[in-house]
């Protein structure tokens, strides 16, 4: 196994440290940051998601720089991006930090859109992440550390940024999965 596809199972592997942090009752005290009161479980949950997700960049990089694309790197890192934006999501759904019907769109358009690779891989394609996916993918995960942080204002403003960001990779999620479906539409017109 190369290195980009060990640095996304690394991804993979530092999910269940980070909703433990998140959702276990553990309590190392509170934090205050930009006058707003977080707990620092949650804090350092958020260092651990922002540095997973800082991983998909860095697999991906060193992948296509040394020429170590493989298909199993191909299906293994948009897995690693929705299995840690799924479980944020729903941790965040948990924590009433994130509305449900939100989470709900995005999570049924990274299972329609795993569902079409599927069928996709089955007829010998392997579709690597587009552009618009992974401006998809970096929306996200801005609106979750955003969410992971309790909507700290980002000015003297109190610009609710976790808000906007949300909707804005609500907005990016739907586009996408749009997309991916109207690009391999031959897969719905072919079949019997």
């Amino acid at each position: 196994m190369n290195i980009p596809n060990k640095i996304t199972i690394a991804r993979i592997c530092l999910i269940p440290f980070f909703l433990v942090l998140l959702l276990a009752p553990i309590s190392w005290g509170d934090m205050i940051i930009a006058s707003e009161t977080i707990p620092v479980t949650h804090f350092i949950a958020a260092i651990i998601f922002i540095i997973a997700s800082t991983t998909d960049w860095i697999d991906g990089h060193y992948a296509r720089k040394y020429n170590l694309v493989t298909d199993l790197g191909k299906f293994l890192d948009p897995l690693a991006d929705k299995l840690l934006v799924s479980a944020a999501l729903i941790a965040l759904v948990e924590l009433m930090l994130a509305p449900a019907w939100i989470v709900i769109i995005i999570i049924s358009r990274e299972f329609a859109v795993t569902g079409l690779r599927l069928v996709l891989a089955g007829g010998g394609e392997v579709v690597a992440a587009n552009m618009l996916g992974k401006v998809k993918t970096w929306a996200q995960i801005v609106a979750i550390s955003a969410l992971l942080l309790h909507n700290i204002p980002f000015s003297a403003l109190s610009i609710p940024f976790a808000t906007i960001s949300l909707w804005v990779a609500l907005i990016f999620t739907v586009w996408s999965g749009l997309d991916y479906f109207v690009k391999n539409k031959q897969v719905f017109l072919n079949s019997k």
